[in-house]
């Protein structure tokens, strides 16, 4: 590889996408090269100069090049460990090089959105996170993405392959290391522009834009693993944990009327329920229409005093109230609803608001803007665990562990479901066993599947999933569609998990006694004097 015509090709790449001036060039070469440890460049001919150019024309993000200059920075001694940690530490370190300053980008992002609306303001940004590669778009290509059609909409699925597993070495390292609070999370405003270390990635490539919400300083960034089209974070100045009240609910509808072509939600704000990070006050946003934007109303419903809402819930596995109005109803009206359901309690369905002195009622709220007028969708939250879910009665049961384990958070709610990496492996092989047992004689003979619950039984990878297999190859409706395509039969069976995965997280399950709960709760509502 010739490191140098890698630089050159990075450099023309930059100038081509506005990263860096002409005028700048041999400074910022300097300074990559510096990066790199490499004291000296060379003279290219006219010719490889109009091929490098050439090259870096027909580039529609960087991977490829910073790939070539790591892979080099490893071979040639240039990183503390040859291990992908360290590997994408000095990836970010070049791109830093290379990114404008954050005052120039919110300059940029503020003259749009002056000059040419929100829409070109949010596109410049985007980019600018993909073609500075902050968002891996190398690793997201690799995710499995399909759709789930049920009763309740077309829910979508992937599997997430694009964070690369821990290296050992990497966690030996961290052991070692003397911890430190800076930046205190991966949300901090402190993380831009930071070099990162073993346990923590590099920034130097992260940009922020500054927004005013309430009066106070929020920061609106994009995701660098994006789940969904332009999906992005919003987080607060301050580090405090997340905090579901009133003045939640007016920063989510500010927002969207600053950026009326987004949605915007937060994650609820008690573990279990809560999402990942529950230390840093944020919201995630974005472009995306969720299949439960796309979920029509069941049942209207009316809340006292309130007569100018429109008001339903919504036909969902979890429990959603969608509220349409002018914002600062909305905003009353759903203060009114989270206080509510704060002290709620229906022990005949399992919802006790308090235990020993600690909450488990929240809400998820998710706030749009939609045909000129203001919509806030509440999904009704309840963390409580007992001794048959310990991981939590309104959580993933444990029949759907060996598909997803983990806390249901925002996105999920929402209808999009982020699946281990681990499936892509495990389903192979279930494939491969299904198909083998099809063309057996066996089968042929008696249509049974006994002997691929026994071969299955025999991986300690796969016999997690027996039990799972056995209920949609025998009882499910779904059942028929192995016979036409093993393939799309898994990821029907996959869809349906999820979906029923959902159910498990709503407090009011769609049955008659959860409706009728449900409707007991509005009538509450109405009662209540805030």
């Amino acid at each position: 590889m010739d490191i140098y015509s890698e630089i050159e090709k990075l450099m023309e790449y930059s100038i081509k996408n506005g990263f860096v001036n002409e005028d700048d060039k041999i400074l910022v070469r300097n300074q990559v090269s510096e990066a790199l440890e490499l004291d000296t460049f060379r003279e290219f001919s006219e010719e490889e100069a109009e091929n490098i150019r050439k090259e870096a024309e027909n580039t529609v993000y960087p991977c490829e090049i910073l790939d070539n200059l790591v892979k080099w920075a490893g071979e040639n001694g240039k990183l503390k460990s040859d291990t992908v940690t360290f590997q994408d530490l000095m990836n970010s370190k070049i791109m830093g090089c290379i990114v404008p300053r954050t005052s120039e980008i919110r300059k940029e992002f503020w003259d749009k959105y002056d000059n040419y609306g929100i829409d070109k303001a949010t596109e410049y940004f985007y980019e600018l996170s993909r073609k500075s590669n902050y968002i891996r778009m190398d690793r997201i290509s690799k995710n499995i993405h399909w759709t789930y059609e049920n009763e309740y909409g077309d829910l979508e699925i992937t599997i997430n392959l694009s964070k690369p597993e821990k290296d050992p070495r990497d966690i030996a390292m961290a052991k070692d290391r003397i911890s430190t609070n800076y930046p205190k999370g991966l949300l901090d405003k402190e993380n831009e522009g930071y070099m990162g270390r073993v346990d923590h990635p590099g920034r130097q490539n992260h940009r922020t834009v500054k927004l005013d919400l309430l009066n106070e300083k929020w920061y609106f960034q994009y995701s660098p693993y994006i789940y969904y089209n332009e999906h992005s974070i919003v987080f607060s100045h301050e580090h405090r944990p997340m905090k579901i009240n009133k003045s939640t609910f007016e920063r989510l509808l500010e927002f969207v009327k600053m950026f009326p072509h987004y949605f915007i939600g937060s994650n609820a704000d008690l573990p279990i329920v809560g999402g990942s990070i529950l230390s840093h006050d944020h919201f995630q946003a974005g472009r995306h229409i969720f299949p439960m934007e796309k979920a029509k109303i069941k049942e209207k419903i009316f809340f006292t005093g309130y007569e100018d809402v429109n008001a339903g819930i919504v036909n969902w596995p979890m429990s959603v109230i969608r509220l349409c109005g002018e914002k600062n109803r909305l905003v009353e009206l759903a203060d009114k609803i989270l206080k509510k359901w704060i002290e709620y309690n229906a022990e005949k369905l399992d919802i006790y608001a308090y235990t020993k002195g600690e909450r488990h009622n929240t809400i998820t709220p998710i706030a749009r803007f939609k045909d000129g007028k203001y919509e806030l969708d509440l999904v009704l939250r309840n963390n409580l665990t007992n001794k048959n879910h310990p991981l939590g009665i309104f959580h993933p049961h444990d029949e759907h562990h060996n598909i997803k384990k983990e806390n249901i958070g925002l996105i999920e709610v929402m209808g999009l479901a982020i699946l281990p990496g681990r499936l892509m492996e495990e389903t192979g092989q279930i494939k491969e066993i299904l198909l083998k047992v099809r063309s057996s004689e066996e089968f042929k003979n008696n249509r049974s599947y006994k002997s691929c619950y026994e071969e299955m039984n025999k991986s300690e990878l796969l016999k997690k999933h027996t039990e799972w297999l056995k209920y949609y190859l025998e009882k499910d409706k779904i059942k028929y569609m192995v016979e036409e395509d093993v393939e799309i039969f898994i990821k029907n069976a996959i869809g349906e998990t999820f979906s029923k995965v959902l159910e498990n997280c709503g407090v009011f399950k769609n049955n008659e006694d959860g409706e009728k709960g449900f409707r007991k709760f509005i009538k509450k509502v109405n009662e209540y004097e805030v």
